[in-house]
């Protein structure tokens, strides 16, 4: 296989800057609806990279609105070959104190009512899951991390909630049974990129406790906390994506080679 040469970014709003001051933008009609946004294209470090605010300009939109599916779709149908998603989360953990970066290597969805395939319908696939995140960005994350002085904690489960509110307290306590951090965006992201055949990342910027730790979560110090992550995961981004322009090593690109029934 050749060395990927596009990759998609989907984040906030504050990490479009990476791509410089004039980007191209794209204006995009999916089968599925508009994506959040126009998604706009720079280059760094050689690769072409598209950028997509997840949450539209502004933030106006939550996370159990965001047409998931367009997003990907409309990614996928500007050349896109992998993504990277920035997300914030709530830690699960006491070892993971706001700040922390966090890389999941697991999830489970306690969504409630998104759509979460592309095959609604015809044909149908039912892709493996076993291991949901690229290994090979993984690796080239981790090594971002370091490299930037802003290491990820790897190997930990993702919980995605529907939301926009924040856990009770019994919830909370429950999720801390089987995940480190919780969150409202992963899901379907991920399951979608790989219908679509694509590597996926999710770099997990650690905002605050969740309410198991007695203080119930206040969004305003959530807000404060991603912008002091913004500009440290913005050098690990400048970081990682030169080392994305490399030729895969992982199956995500086949991922439904035996899918089909």
């Amino acid at each position: 296989m050749a060395p990927r040469t596009t990759i998609g970014i989907i984040g906030g709003s504050g990490f479009a800057g990476i791509l410089g001051d004039a980007p191209t933008r794209h204006r995009v009609a999916t089968p599925w609806g508009a994506p959040s946004g126009a998604i706009e294209e720079g280059t760094v470090g050689g690769l072409r990279v598209l950028f997509l605010a997840r949450h539209g300009p502004g933030h106006t939109i939550p996370p159990h609105r965001v047409n998931y599916r367009a997003n990907i779709d409309a990614l996928r149908s500007l050349g896109a070959e992998a993504i990277v998603t920035v997300s914030s989360v709530g830690s699960l953990r006491e070892e993971l104190a706001p700040g922390t970066f966090v890389l999941p290597a697991q999830f489970v969805d306690l969504t409630k009512q998104r759509p979460t395939t592309f095959f609604d319908g015809g044909r149908v696939y039912h892709v493996s899951l076993a291991d949901p995140f690229c290994p090979q960005l993984a690796g080239a994350a981790l090594e971002a991390g370091r490299s930037t002085g802003s290491p990820f904690v790897p190997d930990r489960t993702y919980v995605c909630v529907e939301g926009p509110r924040f856990s009770t307290r019994a919830e909370s306590k429950f999720f801390r049974s089987f995940a480190d951090v919780i969150g409202m965006t992963l899901v379907p992201e991920v399951t979608l990129a790989r219908e679509r055949g694509l590597c996926y990342a999710c770099l997990a910027m650690v905002t605050d406790y969740d309410v198991w730790a007695d203080k119930p979560v206040d969004a305003r110090e959530i807000v404060a906390t991603m912008g002091r992550n913004a500009e440290r995961m913005g050098r690990v981004l400048q970081a990682l994506l030169p080392r994305l322009a490399v030729e895969p090593t992982c199956a995500c690109a086949r991922a439904l080679d035996d899918a089909a029934i």
